[in-house]
């Protein structure tokens, strides 16, 4: 009778769909983060000709950290989302979190686009705080993903540093 059972209803394995989901919003995520490149990076001629901050890392850094971030963000998201997307905390979180990605769309083509690094300060600046406020939301409704977005945060703030550099330096 078990085996019938189990052919009329079978098993789902919720963890490997959890991870199907989880996987799904990752490749979202960077996807969506990455898509600003295209409007400009560090490979315009503006950007090589300015005078290069003493903390500014190689270049290949930023993509591979930026991969991870991208990813560890994806995580956080799923995390939060699972929790239903019915409750207004969750809609509010990821609300904040989608708000926070704008901003952070926004400095790449301000920055190496428009070639405006002051603006772009004001941008990261602004990144800064919501991706705080981001962080104690998502950590009121699951504690783990507020904190896969810390890495985030210190990476948001070491920018701002940079950010303010770049603009001191080539003023």
């Amino acid at each position: 009778m078990a085996s019938v059972q189990r052919w009329v209803r079978p098993s789902v394995d919720l963890d490997r769909i959890d991870a199907g989901l989880a996987l799904l919003v990752v490749v979202a995520v960077n996807a969506f983060g990455a898509a600003p490149a295209i409007l400009g990076g560090p490979s315009s001629e503006w950007f090589a000709s300015l005078e290069k901050p003493a903390l500014f890392p190689p270049t290949w850094a930023f993509g591979v950290v930026w991969t991870l971030l991208f990813s560890l963000m994806g995580i956080a998201v799923y995390l939060v989302a699972r929790n239903g997307l019915d409750r207004g905390a969750v809609r509010l979180s990821l609300g904040l979190f989608v708000l926070q990605f704008a901003f952070n769309a926004a400095w790449t083509p301000v920055f190496f686009a428009l070639e405006r690094p002051l603006a772009a300060l004001g941008v990261i600046a602004v990144l800064d705080i919501l991706v705080a406020i981001t962080i104690v939301a998502f950590a009121r409704i699951e504690r783990v993903a507020a904190t896969l977005l810390v890495p985030y945060l210190l990476w948001a703030l070491f920018a701002t540093v940079l950010n303010y550099q770049f603009w001191a330096l080539n003023a």
